[in-house]
């Protein structure tokens, strides 16, 4: 009997162990369609490659089966279509405005703003945030 818990036990662990590993590849670009290594821009809170520091477009988080909008954060799963470049965008992408170096996102209550300068507002429902862009101070508010 105790053979057979060690080798349940170190079955057990080599599953862990390389549950663990995978990490390097837990998001993939649909840019690129490679593993992506991500991490938090602490000045907008966005995840950033890790490599470049860029925005990634979309991205998938394959542990939560989650298609992620790389500008806002938002899961937009069932939202991607094959653009006519044969790339990947999201389908609502005609709600994001570029307009003299800004851009606007508009998606029912939810807004989200970012100035030429850096500077991010938020509003989510009654909800405000407002990032700054040099420092990334943030200020929120409830209406």
């Amino acid at each position: 009997m105790k053979k057979v818990i060690a080798v349940l036990s170190a079955g057990v662990f080599l599953v862990l162990l390389s549950g663990c590993s995978d990490t390097k590849d837990r998001y993939v670009d649909l840019s690129t369609g490679k593993p992506v290594e991500l991490e938090k821009n602490e000045k907008t809170g966005l995840l950033v490659s890790k490599e470049t520091g860029e925005p990634v477009y979309i991205y998938v988080d394959t542990k939560k089966d989650d298609t992620i909008y790389g500008k806002t954060g938002k899961v937009i799963n069932g939202h991607v279509v094959k653009g006519s470049n044969n790339d990947y965008v999201y389908d609502e992408d005609e709600k994001l405005k570029n307009e003299n170096g800004e851009t606007k996102y508009k998606d029912g209550d939810y807004k989200v703003e970012v100035e030429k300068d850096g500077d991010i507002k938020i509003k989510d429902g009654d909800k405000k945030t407002k990032i700054e862009g040099e420092t990334g101070d943030r200020k929120v508010k409830n209406d």
